[in-house]
């Protein structure tokens, strides 16, 4: 698989012909704000900035990354959910978006009425991935190393309630292990403290894979229920000791309930056209293409709440 750097995929996206959408709304007439819960340089952010630098050559408008990592993301969500709906401020969600209500009393937004989805971008497995200095070079060695290292092995994800702190507590309940959570702001700092060695286990994003190509980090296993045309040669978390254990993730685009519907069906049009060029980029990130109608979206997000709410409560899993 040819590697290529987000910045070269910035660099080839922006080079592209600049062919603006001439027929349909006037939509946008302005540059749109897109909100990202997490810090620049996850995968987040990454899936983000590939859709939104094509979105502002083909529509004409910068679409603007305004990155809010705090609070487990529930900063940009209530900013998105308060906004004024017009189009003008959208938001990237992530299992995230729906596990919070789960995990927090106080939220001030309704996960699911205070949106109008856009559209499924993405979707993606995560990498059950370990620094080089850990013994081990599989899913058994691992759980079988947790259960006898002592102090016990820490684990990092992007932050309390997302997906891959819950894919590590499902697995740390999958296995009967424990593991010390360490929730960062972001994805990118994350990977950072693995790749350090600060942190030994994390359930990283596709990014992971160059990172242990390069010999920086290991992925002992996928959390998908198959294999991953991506790194084939990677088993699932299920092959590897852990029998029923499936994790996936993915990545879309919303924006604040009651947008007008001519906005939502030009952005999902839009999206839905632009992905297949994208189809490599999202590749290199270890993510396979989304897309769909925005019903089907919003039928997606109340589907993975409801899925959530119980891994939640099986896991035991809390605001800390």
């Amino acid at each position: 698989m040819k590697k290529y750097s987000f910045l070269a995929a910035v660099i080839a996206l922006g080079a592209a012909a600049p062919v603006v959408e001439a027929a349909g709304p006037s939509y946008p007439e302005r540059p749109v704000r897109v909100l990202v819960g997490l810090a620049p340089g996850g995968g987040t952010d990454s899936v983000t900035r590939v859709i939104t630098t094509r979105l502002a050559v083909v529509l004409g408008q910068p679409f603007v990354v305004d990155n809010r990592p705090s609070a487990g993301g529930n900063v940009a969500g209530e900013l998105a959910a308060r906004a004024a709906p017009d189009g003008y401020t959208l938001i990237t969600v992530t299992p995230t978006h729906v596990v919070n209500p789960s995990l927090y009393r106080d939220l001030r937004y309704d996960a699911i009425k205070d949106f109008a989805p856009v559209s499924l971008i993405v979707h993606a497995q995560y990498y059950l991935s370990v620094a080089n200095s850990v013994p081990v070079t599989t899913a058994k060695e691992l759980i079988a190393l947790a259960k006898t290292r002592n102090p016990r092995l820490s684990y990092a994800s992007s932050g309390i309630g997302s997906a891959n702190h819950l894919s590590g507590e499902l697995f740390k309940s999958m296995a009967g292990i424990e593991m010390v959570h360490v929730p960062y702001k972001g994805g990118a700092p994350a990977l950072a403290a693995l790749i350090s060695g600060e942190i030994q286990v994390s359930f990283t994003s596709g990014v992971a894979i160059g990172h242990a190509k390069a010999g920086r980090l290991k992925t002992l296993a996928v959390t998908g229920p198959k294999r991953t045309p991506i790194a084939p040669d990677i088993p699932t978390i299920a092959e590897s000791g852990v029998p029923g254990y499936a994790v996936t993730g993915w990545y879309g685009m919303a924006a604040p309930a009651k947008t007008p519907k001519a906005v939502i069906e030009r952005l999902n049009t839009t999206i839905n056209r632009l992905l297949p060029e994208l189809r490599e980029r999202y590749a290199n990130l270890g993510m396979d293409l989304g897309g769909g109608t925005a019903e089907e979206f919003g039928a997606h997000l109340k589907s993975e709440r409801d899925k959530w709410a119980h891994v939640v409560k099986l896991s035991g899993a809390k605001v800390e």
